[in-house]
């Protein structure tokens, strides 16, 4: 079989590689780590490369990439493109991907996250109060905490000391209960509020099955001082602690290289598995080594490169590429740096690019076409001599120019042409704007900013509008900016990002500072940021709206409902015709609950914005609260006719349906909402409640057991298989289920409550109360761990705790059977027969109007039955009524439950 020939890209690469010289010490070392097994107390699992800006570090890592591969290892590269520990991870599996290893679980989970993620700021808190009507002080503290930065450690930012720790614990779970109302599937709420908690275990799981493929999988992550700051602690506890479920096979390496030292505070106690490689300037013999292996040898010539570069790898390497011949050719010393890397290339084309290309902020073959303007047919040889330029980085389908080189050329060309520089940097941004353009086709105005291609574009056209000075470019800009903090934290920080290099790049101070001063605003929260864009941002009427109406949004999602309202209505008398503020305003007043107001304003919302499944939704399930049936089934009708694929959608069809008898028409919906999505967890959940209700009780735990394998560390889903459990007389399986639910949250009310009436028999009361004492003093209005508590004090003849157990119930929750019909019980025992018919009557009328089950009309007619032969009970009263709740039970019990 005839060898393929190698590609012009590897035959560059190890051109490049055979001129390689210096950084001896550094290869050796990792080499020989690579010769040591992992058990050998003198292996190194780390390797933290870091200098200056120009040391080398780059080129070093990639020589130790191609050492490893050269050992058979399999490797990754990470630098500053992602922004996040998701986008890294993405990155990783990329890599693995082209060889030959794909991780298919983890990109299927990076997608979703990538989709879900700027649906949940705007959703969390409605989605709270269906799970909870009147969202206590605790669940609007955790909401608020889980979405500081989205991901982001809950705390930190602007809430960071104003929240009550206990009350962000109490909270969390409910926080999560919450999400998963609105995405109907608990691993979308942990990919959105904990991303790194979802996916570095599937991360770790993979790397453990290509471990063994390799006798090494080694990890770089270039530009440390760049992605340090959301890596580091990340890498840390991925080494370091069992924090994540899985661990780093031992055969992997993790190279970093950065501008900055290891944080001694967080790896200084692990000094055994690292190895430091600091990078300095060349030493003379390594910088002489180079300029050798150039053909640079001239004594006269070597000391001119030397003086002028003072041994940066990157000066030399420029430099040596010329292959000056006399100290002349070197250059005047007094010359810019630019003129030094460009003196020996006479070609004034390839000269011309060179300065071009340092204008964009990325590089790939269209923008080079644009920045450059050579005919199509030139551009290939063109950009290919670019590409090899020892300043240039390959980065795969992209090149970025060294920041030592980028910067000198970039000033250059500003003070040398200030018009010129402002015409090319206009002609880019008009040719971004262009493609931006093209980008929106098919695509709404809400859905552009969730679009990262298009966000990508818009940011490009955005730095060079700056650039180029135009008066009217950064209210523009910083209207955008306002979009991009309402997209999250991680778009808002690119931005500000994005205007910092716009000022120093294009001597522009203002430009600067607001990217300076907006960096460090989100850094305390977004509303923060947005407030310094109302204030300072000469935002005009509509940019003044949308700002409002996003800072509704942030305090609205962190439970500030009363201010959330006040920038709604703001942004309602700036804008009335703003779809998002009503819609927020509506989900603000069901908060407060003002759910008939809710819903008035969400018709407005709809009005302007007809057809959009997202406001349909919410305002269907706010009818379906209601008890509007009719109206919440035309609202969930439409949105699943406008988005049949959403499987989100399907299942609140489903739960609405079931909540009105029609268990056949929610099961069907139930099921094509996990065809859409099989591991849909609320789905789940809400199905095998269904299948229970039908008596299928094999495919009801089915269905449960598939949703705790799916949502291990979700409280609520041990929970709902332990009441199935306890139903179903296995009493000590369900015992399991509750104790891994309160393990998993210490303050989840459903899981004592269940326990504690689980309790009740062989452990005793005393262990039963203990537990329904620990509900309630969680959730106070909690009616159906009182009703529990009742029996249990009735049982113990304790009649007054009894008594005023039922009657919180009742006061609480005036709709609720239960609380009549135990509350009727108690009654009988204290003789208050009067008032044991009026209890058991207000329970008869719920029965006849909502679904019951046999234990319901077993309890009534229990009591029915006492009073009728109770001795001293006055039957010239009580007869006629007992007449009428006998008829009545008797009708009960002929048609049956529901």
């Amino acid at each position: 079989m005839v060898r393929a020939r190698p590609s012009m890209r590897e035959l560059i690469r190890d051109r490049g590689r055979r001129g390689f010289v210096g950084r001896g010490a550094e290869r050796a070392a990792f080499r020989e780590n690579l010769e040591l097994a992992p058990e050998d107390e003198r292996h190194r699992f780390l390797f933290h490369v870091h200098g200056n800006a120009g040391v080398g570090k780059s080129f070093l890592v990639r020589e130790l990439e191609q050492l490893a591969r050269e050992r058979g290892a399999l490797t990754a590269y990470v630098d500053e493109s992602v922004g996040s520990v998701p986008e890294a991870m993405a990155g990783i599996s990329d890599r693995f991907a082209r060889q030959g290893h794909r991780f298919k679980e983890l990109d299927r989970l990076l997608a979703t996250h990538r989709e879900r993620r700027h649906e949940a700021e705007s959703t969390v808190m409605e989605t709270v109060e269906m799970l909870e009507p009147q969202p206590s002080p605790a669940s609007m503290a955790a909401a608020r905490a889980g979405l500081v930065g989205l991901g982001l450690v809950p705390g930190v930012g602007a809430f960071a000391g104003a929240i009550d720790p206990a009350q962000l614990a109490q909270g969390a779970d409910r926080l999560r209960a919450g999400l998963s109302a609105r995405f109907r599937n608990q691993e979308d709420v942990q990919l959105v509020l904990s991303p790194e908690r979802v996916l570095t275990p599937v991360l770790l799981a993979e790397l453990a099955d290509a471990a063994d493929a390799a006798p090494w999988i080694v990890l770089f992550f270039d530009t440390y001082e760049r992605t340090g700051p959301f890596l580091d602690g990340w890498l840390h506890d991925v080494m370091t602690t069992d924090r994540y479920r899985g661990s780093l096979p031992a055969n992997t390496v993790v190279v970093t290289a950065g501008q900055r030292a290891f944080d001694t505070g967080r790896w200084g106690g692990f000094a055994d598995f690292v190895t430091d490689l600091p990078l300095g300037p060349f030493t003379e013999a390594e910088a002489r080594g180079l300029l050798a292996g150039k053909g640079v040898v001239a004594e006269p010539v070597v000391e001119e490169v030397l003086r002028l570069t003072g041994g940066l790898p990157v000066l030399v390497s420029t430099l040596a590429e010329a292959r000056p011949a006399d100290p002349d050719d070197v250059g005047d010393p007094s010359a810019t740096a630019v003129e030094r890397f460009l003196k020996w290339e006479q070609d004034p084309v390839r000269r011309a690019a060179a300065l071009a290309c340092a204008l964009p902020r990325r590089l790939e073959a269209d923008i080079f076409l644009a920045a450059v303007g050579c005919p199509e047919e030139e551009a290939d040889t063109l950009f290919g001599w670019l590409r090899s330029l020892p300043f240039v980085s390959d980065r795969g389908d992209r090149v970025q120019y060294h920041d030592v080189v980028r910067a000198p050329m970039l000033r250059l060309q500003r003070r040398h042409s200030p018009r010129r520089w402002a015409e090319r940097h206009a002609r880019l941004a008009q040719t971004f704007a262009g493609w931006r353009a093209e980008a929106e086709v098919g695509l709404d105005t809400d859905e552009l900013w969730a679009d990262e291609a298009w966000r990508e574009l818009r940011l490009a056209e955005s730095y060079h509008l700056l650039c180029a000075g135009a008066r009217a470019a950064l209210p523009v800009v910083l209207r955008d900016v306002a979009d991009a903090c309402g997209q999250d934290d991680v778009v808002g920080r690119t931005w500000a990002r994005m205007l910092v290099e716009a000022g120093e790049d294009g001597d522009a101070a203002d430009v600067g500072r607001w990217g300076r001063d907006l960096l460090a605003a989100i850094e305390d929260g977004i509303h923060d940021a947005l407030g310094m864009l109302l204030n300072r941002g000469g935002l005009d009427i509509r940019g003044q709206a949308v700002v409002r109406m996003l800072r509704g949004r942030v305090l609205r999602v962190n439970g500030d409902f009363e201010r959330a309202r006040a920038e709604y209505e703001q942004a309602i008398a700036l804008d009335p015709e703003l779809a998002r503020a009503y819609y927020g305003l509506g989900v603000t007043r069901a908060h407060q609950g003002e759910y008939e107001a809710a819903i008035a304003t969400l018709d407005r919302a709809d009005e302007l914005a007809p057809g959009t499944a997202e406001i349909l939704f919410v305002r269907g399930d706010y009818h379906r609260m209601l008890g509007h049936s009719d109206e919440a089934m035309r609202d969930l009708d439409r949105a699943v006719a406008l988005d049949p694929g959403l499987a989100g959608t399907w299942a609140a069809r489903g739960v609405a349906r079931y909540s009105m008898g029609q268990t056949d028409g929610a099961l069907a919906d139930l099921d094509r909402a996990l065809e859409l999505d099989p591991a849909h967890v609320w789905a789940l959940v809400r199905r095998a409640r269904v299948r229970r209700s039908r008596g299928e009780h094999v495919e009801q735990l089915a269905d449960l057991d598939r949703a705790v394998e799916l949502g291990r560390e979700q409280a609520w889903v041990a929970c709902e298989r332990g009441d199935a459990l306890r139903l179903a007389g296995r009493r000590e399986e369900a015992l399991a289920d509750y104790d891994r639910a309160i393990g998993l949250d210490g303050t989840y009310a459903s899981a004592y409550a269940s326990r504690g009436v689980c309790r009740n028999g062989p452990g005793g009361p005393d262990e039963a109360l203990a537990d329904l004492d620990r509900a309630i003093a969680l959730r106070p209005d909690y009616a159906w761990a009182l009703c529990h508590r009742a029996e249990i004090h009735l049982q113990q003849h304790e009649y007054e705790r009894a008594l005023a157990d039922a009657d919180r119930a009742v006061e609480g929750n005036p709709d609720y059977r239960w609380a009549h019909t135990v509350r009727s019980m108690v009654l009988l025992e204290l003789g208050l027969l009067p008032e044991v018919l009026e209890a058991m009557s207000h329970a008869v009328e719920l029965m006849q109007s909502e679904p019951w089950g046999w234990g319901d009309l077993d309890r009534l007619t229990r009591v029915r039955d006492a009073l009728i032969h109770d001795p001293v009970a006055d039957r010239a009263a009580l007869t006629p009524l007992l007449d009428q709740l006998s008829v009545a039970l008797d009708a009960l019990q002929e048609r049956g439950p529901e």
